[in-house]
């Protein structure tokens, strides 16, 4: 590269260098607006802005992961009344007809706002989760319905160490072919096909 010389040279070779800077600046403050913007989307904000009418999770592991995903998030984040609300409002998505029936809106989220306060309060959070292999789900029909039958797990971290909680499922086909989630409770042995309810109106 030929070398500058004289003031002319300088001058040229200032606007040079005052043009690169100028740019690198502008690029640097671009990247920091778009990693702003992209912190703003918290995970509870993804959660309600997902469209089950348009993605629904497709078998009845998806569904359950879907479950434990949300109520991870509910139960370790900081979510205030709206949000808790919102979220809360999504993971009721997942449930049949007839488990939503079983409670009014205003009992599941005040249900809901209950139990995440007495989970925090004792100090605890779910540190990961997982769902039956698909293998492992049992496939069954009553009545002309379609249901299927899987365990979600929670690994939770106390003030006394992990512990380990599993619930059963059991989720039946709805007339679009979703599976949504019919029952669920506490796993303590294979006594658990009668299964709790609890839910929501829509």
């Amino acid at each position: 590269m030929k070398r500058f010389k004289g003031i002319k040279g300088t001058i040229i070779l200032g606007i040079l260098i005052a043009l690169i800077l100028g740019y690198y600046y502008h690029l640097s403050n671009r990247e920091i607006v778009v990693d702003e913007a992209a912190e703003s989307i918290t995970p509870a904000k993804e959660i309600m802005l997902y469209d089950y009418s348009i993605n629904y999770p497709p078998t009845p592991k998806e569904v359950v992961k879907a479950y434990l995903y949300i109520t991870k998030i509910l139960h370790n984040d900081s979510l205030n009344d709206e949000e808790i609300e919102g979220v809360a409002s999504k993971l009721a998505e997942l449930f049949d007809d007839e488990l939503v029936a079983n409670k009014s809106r205003e009992d599941y989220y005040m249900d809901m706002k209950s139990e995440i306060i007495s989970f925090k309060n004792s100090k605890y959070s779910i540190v990961n989760y997982y769902a039956s292999q698909s293998t492992e789900v049992v496939y069954f029909s009553d009545d002309g319905y379609d249901f299927a039958k899987l365990y979600g797990t929670y690994n939770i971290h106390t003030t006394e160490g992990t512990k380990v909680l599993v619930d059963v499922f059991i989720l039946r086909k709805d007339p679009n072919g979703r599976w949504k989630i019919y029952g669920f409770k506490p796993y303590v042995g294979e006594d658990n096909d009668q299964v709790a309810k609890t839910g929501i109106n829509p």
